[in-house]
């Protein structure tokens, strides 16, 4: 399966690109696609010392292309950059492509980190990025809430829930299963996609949690 990341030279680009190598092509997404290939380059020297051979791949190309060629596509991108990066890419995918949407809608404030969606009244991350879809259905919300410092470091053992939402029972078992694959993730379906609001609100709390207890590198798990 081509897995394909939008932002994918980020922290959390890079740690799924380390983790899902082992299994899948992935394609690392960037403006620049010279500077996508040399962080692919990079990516796959890391995933070979960490697990040895691949049995996928790690390449690097503009957002366009990556969009394009994508059996799945993660959007690893800022809130802010939703419409601006969507418009382009998104009536680029083919029909079968399922795209994936971690980003959440935070700010950082004087009380701590807050969601911009109620504190300024916005659109939840989904809603934005479902209005650049050719398809809705396949649209699935996940990854909010994980530690992008553990997912870089392959040698570390993640235990987090992963939240998930989605309309499309076949999306959605193919998140669960890229989700699964990666030790110590565990995949928790909360409902359709108008529920994504909760798994988006669920990161400022996460991180207001860990600052104000002193908790390092926290996640979700449900016992």
């Amino acid at each position: 399966m081509k897995v394909g990341i939008i932002g994918g030279t980020g922290g959390m680009g890079k740690g799924f690109a380390l983790r899902w190598s082992q299994n899948h092509d992935v394609i690392i997404g960037s403006r620049d696609a010279i500077r996508a290939s040399e962080s692919a380059t990079e990516y796959t020297n890391l995933a070979k010392e960490a697990f040895g051979e691949i049995k996928g791949s790690i390449s690097g190309k503009d957002n366009v292309s990556v969009a394009k060629e994508s059996d799945v596509l993660i959007l690893s991108i800022p809130y802010e950059n939703i419409d601006s990066v969507c418009s382009g890419i998104l009536p680029e995918v083919s029909d079968n492509c399922i795209v994936v949407s971690p980003i959440v809608p935070m700010t950082k404030t004087d009380v701590g980190f807050e969601c911009v969606s109620i504190k300024d009244n916005k659109p939840f991350s989904y809603k934005l990025v479902s209005n650049h879809m050719k398809d809705k259905s396949k649209l699935v919300s996940a990854f909010h809430v994980i530690s992008e410092k553990k997912l870089v470091n392959p040698t570390l053992e993640l235990d987090y829930d992963i939240f998930v939402c989605g309309d499309d029972k076949e999306a959605v078992g193919v998140v669960n299963t890229l989700i699964d694959e990666i030790k110590g993730l565990r995949s928790i379906y909360l409902g359709p996609i108008e529920l994504s609001y909760l798994a988006e609100m669920s990161t400022p709390l996460l991180l207001n949690a860990m600052i104000q207890n002193k908790i390092k590198n926290p996640g979700i798990k449900i016992i």
